[in-house]
């Protein structure tokens, strides 16, 4: 009788008490240790269930082929020639798997493009929805105003003739003007008495700033941070890259809050609205966005605003947290309400062949001021959307424009440098040129106007002082990028840090060596 298991002459033979199968001992135990069952029937089988037999030595005769060497080398050979075709059948079988695991894995991988297309198509047409829903009102408010004034003998505008006229602006309503002014008083006084916090970072300690942290945030594929905001109340960091992508930063914990994903160009500009955990990006594929935070950290899309018809260069967010106005190349500015998203008005500039380059609202919210691709400074009445003052002598685009919190004076940048104005007087008293060839990427005064950073080939911190008084460089930041390129600089609560952004992907952060960069303000 032969083992059931491996169809031999048993050495020492059992029987299963349940099947009545027989064994070789060595293998059924094996087995039930693995298995704990019948290798032949499937029923539960333990050790006690089997039975020894007693039989008489065995001597196995010796096959005919094991009689000579030539018998014994062509028994060989035939179970090599077995092992191979067992191996083939295996090596077979093992390939077809293989195929069919990388069809069934690349099927998935359609599959969930196509899932992630269908939502991003039913995301932008579900705001597209909004934005018409939210804009009729309007539309029909303006149609009316202009049919009651074409009663009355004057002429509808060209841009607003009938129900389905396009660029419909309701224009800012005098309840809004009134919230301005009455925004730009408050903080008016509020500034002749306001005083220095006695937290800001003094001289010595900039003195001594060091690289403390950096932060790789955008992808190595396209490298670049544009643009950077700081939310000063609760230390997070903005930037914008040229992946497309914003990326929200907890300075503290020095932990990624949420990458914000939509745009299809580089992200120009980025800004905090102060409330509401409210964001707003600009891009180059010409659509700001509204994001709005959660619970969860993360940042929704509250609205997908496509007014301009070239790249959008710039947003700067007004005092009452309200509105935002926003700069392109097709030389308009658009002025929003940030809760609906609708644009109040777009301001052209009929002189402007190339477009605005950098916006910034004035401290008090008054006044408006934008830098060209030609140039030029232009300072706008927001009540009127009027020009009121120009500012020339630069060379190249105005690269960036900064107010300082005293509410005097205006920071403007271009490739010969960096020029400081008298909004009092309405002129030009400094100049500087950190750099010789590379250009003036971007220039920042701190909250309390005790300070102005430039950004270009490195990065420079400046004393402010008066209009008579010198200006000096007090701590110079090299560009460890290795791009020789700094873009945007930022600082944070009481200049007690400060971010540097460039044309690598990484966010640096420069403060007192040993302390927490985000000091307590």
């Amino acid at each position: 009788m032969n083992c059931a298991l491996s169809g031999e002459v048993p050495e020492e033979p059992v029987v299963s008490k349940k099947s009545g199968l027989l064994f070789e001992k060595r293998l059924i135990e094996r087995h039930i240790s693995e298995y704990g069952k019948c290798p032949v029937t499937g029923e539960p089988l333990t050790a006690d269930d089997i039975v020894p037999v007693q039989t008489g030595k065995i001597v196995r005769p010796r096959p005919a082929q094991a009689a000579s060497i030539p018998g014994m080398l062509g028994m060989f050979q035939l179970e090599w020639d077995s092992l191979m075709l067992a191996n083939f059948a295996m090596e077979k079988q093992l390939h077809t798997a293989r195929q069919e695991l990388s069809h069934a894995l690349y099927q998935h991988d359609a599959a969930c493009r196509v899932i992630a297309r269908l939502k991003k198509e039913r995301d932008e047409a579900r705001s597209l929805l909004a934005q018409a829903e939210r804009q009729i009102p309007a539309a029909q408010s303006v149609v009316a105003a202009n049919a009651s004034v074409h009663s009355n003998g004057t002429p509808v505008a060209d841009d607003q003739q009938g129900p389905g006229a396009s660029n419909i602006r309701p224009g800012i309503s005098a309840s809004i003007l009134e919230k301005m002014t009455e925004c730009n008083v408050t903080l008016s006084q509020q500034r002749k008495m306001r005083q220095i916090s006695p937290t800001l970072a003094p001289v010595d300690a900039l003195e001594r700033y060091t690289l403390i942290s950096s932060h790789p945030l955008h992808r190595t594929s396209k490298p670049g941070i544009l643009s950077i905001d700081i939310q000063s109340n609760k230390n997070l960091i903005a930037t914008g890259g040229v992946d497309t992508n914003a990326v929200i930063f907890d300075q503290p914990s020095g932990q990624i809050i949420s990458t914000l994903s939509g745009h299809s160009k580089k992200v120009t500009s980025v800004k905090f609205v102060g409330r509401d955990d409210m964001f707003i990006s600009g891009s180059a594929d010409k659509t700001v966005r509204i994001w709005q935070g959660s619970d969860d950290g993360n940042y929704n899309c509250r609205h997908i605003l496509k007014d301009h018809t070239a790249e959008v260069q710039a947003v700067t967010v007004h005092a009452t947290g309200d509105y935002f106005v926003t700069a392109s190349l097709d030389s308009t500015w658009c002025f929003y309400n940030i809760a609906s998203g609708l644009c109040l008005t777009q301001v052209e500039d009929a002189s402007a062949s190339e477009g605005y380059t950098s916006v910034a609202f004035h401290p008090d919210g008054l006044i408006l001021g934008t830098g060209t691709s030609e140039a030029l400074v232009k300072i706008w009445d927001v009540k009127g959307q009027s020009n009121v003052a120009t500012f020339e002598g630069h060379v190249g685009a105005i690269t960036a424009i900064a107010f300082s919190e005293n509410g005097y004076f205006l920071a403007t940048a271009a490739s010969d440098g960096i020029k400081l104005w008298d909004l009092r007087k309405l002129r030009n008293f400094k100049k500087f040129t950190p750099y010789d060839v590379e250009p003036t990427n971007c220039v920042e005064f701190d909250y309390s106007g005790n300070y102005l950073a430039a950004a270009g080939s490195d990065i420079r911190i400046i004393q402010t002082a008066s209009v008579k008084s010198e200006w000096n460089t007090i701590k110079t930041f090299p560009d460890m990028s290795g791009t020789g390129k700094a873009t945007s600089v930022k600082f944070g609560p009481d200049a007690n840090y400060i971010a540097v952004g460039s044309m690598d992907r990484n966010l640096r952060i420069f403060g007192l060596p040993g302390v927490d960069g985000a000091m307590e303000s």
